[in-house]
């Protein structure tokens, strides 16, 4: 039986889903822990992201809703361990995080938490940093999640309901909230580790240059913005040349 479920939703990543799986084995590998799953969720792919993770390892369950929280809660669903880590398929976990996370969990003092990020090159533009600048240091401070990165208790995940499926986006948002509720009603913190950040993909600013992707944060801020799909497509849709140019390259 394992002892911790990583977690991937995967809508349409079969060219970076190998690198992501490749370096979660690898960081297991590193630190010497064998009891673990990989439950990758296609969310209604038209790519071979399933014989992607397939290959690599991973266990397979599909979820025909293309939308982010539906596929978190199919992949929490399916898994078979106590503890849960979510991880985007564009992602790459490392070792030391990997470590910090594990020994948080097993010390029964935390019901889950996240990790800082920085993007996989090193200049994203001054919206994208300093936007990356800034959530990192609230994040730590209000005890906020990014969804490329959070882990909890599996007791938790169930207790509070699992991740919102009325939100296209921000799901990771009001679950880091719910989760610290729970926790802190037995005593249990939620805590955005620090020392070693996650490293995602900065393909989006690359997508949609600084300007188009501050004005597609900008539509988020109307309420109930976030209930809409079309006003989140940034994290559904890819400009029609960029798709074009990867499945060129595949």
């Amino acid at each position: 039986m394992p002892s911790v479920s990583i977690l991937i939703p995967a809508f349409n990543e079969e060219l970076l889903l190998g690198a992501t799986l490749e370096r979660v084995h690898a960081s297991f590998a590193a630190i010497g822990h064998d009891a673990y799953e990989i439950v990758v969720c296609d969310n209604h792919s038209t790519d071979q992201t399933a014989d992607a993770a397939r290959a690599r390892g991973a266990r397979v369950v599909y979820e025909p809703h293309n939308q982010i929280s539906r596929a978190r809660n199919t992949a929490a669903r399916a898994a078979q361990s106590p503890w849960l880590i979510f991880l985007d398929a564009d992602t790459l976990l490392s070792a030391a995080l990997l470590d910090a996370t594990l020994r948080r969990l097993g010390s029964g003092q935390l019901c889950g938490g996240g990790s800082a990020l920085r993007f996989d090159v090193a200049r994203v533009g001054p919206f994208a940093g300093t936007m990356t600048f800034l959530w990192n240091r609230v994040s730590a401070w209000a005890g906020l999640a990014a969804g490329s990165y959070l882990f909890c208790l599996r007791e938790a995940w169930e207790a509070v309901g699992g991740f919102d499926e009325t939100v296209y986006a921000g799901e990771e948002i009001f679950f880091s909230r719910r989760i610290k509720r729970w926790g802190r009603a037995r005593r249990l913190r939620f805590e955005v580790l620090q020392l070693a950040p996650v490293v995602t993909s900065a393909r989006k600013v690359e997508w949609y240059g600084q300007w188009g992707l501050l004005w597609r944060c900008l539509l988020l801020i109307r309420p109930g913005a976030v209930k809409s799909r079309e006003v989140c497509k940034l994290w559904y849709w890819r400009p029609p040349a960029k798709a074009a140019e990867q499945a060129a390259g595949k």
